[in-house]
């Protein structure tokens, strides 16, 4: 009963995905409609499981399957990021054409591996949960059959997600050759228990890393992100842009203080390339977009390095930190791509920047909530996003990372012009060919109450903040 207390969220989400798999197929019609709908109702239920999961540490299925309070905050915020894309998809997939009920059941299975990383004890549990993520994500990118740049998209992320695999792969085998186990708790002992650490060891470390900052987009990793967000119908693009890149920066943290620890300043030196390398590409790369979705995959980049930067320090705070920094980043993202799933004409979609042109007088509402959005991203104060930049450079700064600090702030100011060239254009241009509608009810909901949540951190930063402490305090 403790096993299966313990994967209670699992177990939802994998009876959800098969039992509406049942009644899509059995729906006829009306199958679109009925499978989304249930499928938020399964994400909810699956949060209330969440929310029960117990805080102290429960090791269950031999070894393989960990739950504590970082899995329970993580597993919240990948489930709160699957149903708020979930909710804005189902708009967009019926005006494209799209309405097929196996986008919900594909979404539901990619969560069911999210949250199986996020509880990973063991390498085989670490690479079972990152390939059911995977192969659901590979179809959702290509999910627009008859658009070739959805296809490209989706043949890119499967190529290129192949690749980190394999390296994931031979890290892994490295790992179990030089400690003799494939558990975390087992390869810890192992690596403590040398005087001087494996030249073995370090090599499958780095691979290791190398296959999870291909998952999470760190740079020099990166390489199919955007193509991979431009290509992909847009509600996928959110859906990408949010909940995978918490699980994979949940398991990226659960592998180095659950499992290596003790080659901790070895791995520190891979973070903070890997954050460095980051910031630079999503901010000078950014610079030179048109398309929206290019930007905000090299917006995505530069958050990741900002996030690492968190995690470089190492310790309890720096952890807590970067767990605050990622719901920040959910929620601005969620806004964001709620807003650019309102950019509609009677031709499509309308992606290109300078669309956005004038908004501030023929959308206001729209314009002032995307701002919010845009400067929150960029972290000025006293939105939300500001405090999480702070947070991450604080925990640097007292780690004796000045440099990285520095860096982070020098990176930050750049990235603030990408973001205030869409503030120009919306506010300073003139206004081009209006958009056909106004958002979707959903739409709307979703954009503003994310926009409230941005706004009003800096007036209740404590709950998000004790929480986020708490559950880093579980791995310490």
């Amino acid at each position: 009963m403790e096993s299966l207390a313990s994967a209670i969220v699992e177990l939802i989400l994998a009876v959800g995905a098969m039992a509406l798999l049942m009644v899509g197929v059995f729906s006829g019609s009306s199958a679109f409609k009925t499978v989304s709908l249930l499928s938020i109702g399964v994400l909810v239920i699956a949060i209330l499981g969440a929310a029960t999961l117990p805080t102290s540490t429960v090791v269950t299925y031999g070894g393989l399957f960990v739950v504590d309070g970082f899995a329970a905050f993580n597993k919240i915020l990948i489930l709160l990021g699957s149903a708020l894309a979930l909710v804005m998809s189902i708009d967009y997939l019926r005006k494209e054409n799209l309405a097929r009920f196996e986008f919900a059941i594909l979404v539901l299975l990619a969560t069911l591996g999210m949250t199986m990383m996020v509880s990973a004890n063991n390498l085989i549990a670490l690479y079972l949960g990152i390939e059911l993520q995977s192969l659901a994500l590979y179809v959702l990118a290509a999910i627009n059959r008859d658009s070739s740049k959805a296809t490209e998209a989706g043949l890119k992320y499967f190529v290129l997600g192949a690749l980190s695999s394999g390296m994931l792969l031979y890290g892994s085998s490295l790992i179990y050759g030089f400690s003799g186990s494939l558990e975390f708790s087992d390869i810890m002992a192992a690596a403590a228990a040398s005087d001087d650490t494996s030249f073995g060891l370090l090599f499958g470390l780095v691979f290791l890393l190398a296959g999870l900052a291909f998952k999470i987009s760190a740079a020099p990793f990166h390489m199919w992100t955007p193509d991979v967000y431009e290509g992909a119908p847009t509600p996928v693009t959110a859906f990408f842009a949010g909940a995978p890149k918490v699980a994979a920066m949940a398991l990226l943290i659960r592998v180095l203080f659950d499992a290596i620890p003790g080659l901790m300043n070895d791995w520190q030196q891979i973070i903070i390339f890997l954050a460095m390398a980051s910031m630079a590409v999503g901010a000078f790369f950014a610079l030179v977009q048109t398309n929206i979705k290019r930007l905000m995959a090299f917006s995505s980049i530069s958050h990741v390095g900002f996030a690492l930067i968190g995690l470089s320090s190492a310790d309890q705070a720096g952890v807590g930190s970067v767990l605050i920094y990622l719901s920040i980043y959910l929620v601005m993202n969620i806004g964001t791509f709620a807003l650019i799933l309102s950019m509609r004409r009677k031709e499509g979609m309308a992606e290109d920047i300078s669309d956005l042109a004038g908004l501030g007088r023929t959308r206001p509402a729209m314009a002032l909530y995307l701002a919010v959005f845009l400067f929150s991203l960029a972290g000025i104060p006293p939105l939300a996003g500001f405090f999480g930049k702070f947070f991450v450079l604080m925990q640097a700064i007292n780690a004796g990372h000045i440099t990285l600090a520095i860096f982070g702030v020098i990176m930050s100011v750049i990235g603030a012009f990408y973001y205030l060239r869409i503030f120009k254009i919306m506010y300073f241009d003139a206004p081009v060919a209006e958009f056909d509608v106004g958002p979707s009810r959903a739409l709307n909901i979703v954009s503003s109450a994310t926009a409230v949540l941005v706004v009003a951190y800096a007036l209740w930063p404590t709950l998000l903040n004790n929480a986020a402490m708490a559950a880093a305090g579980t791995l310490f």
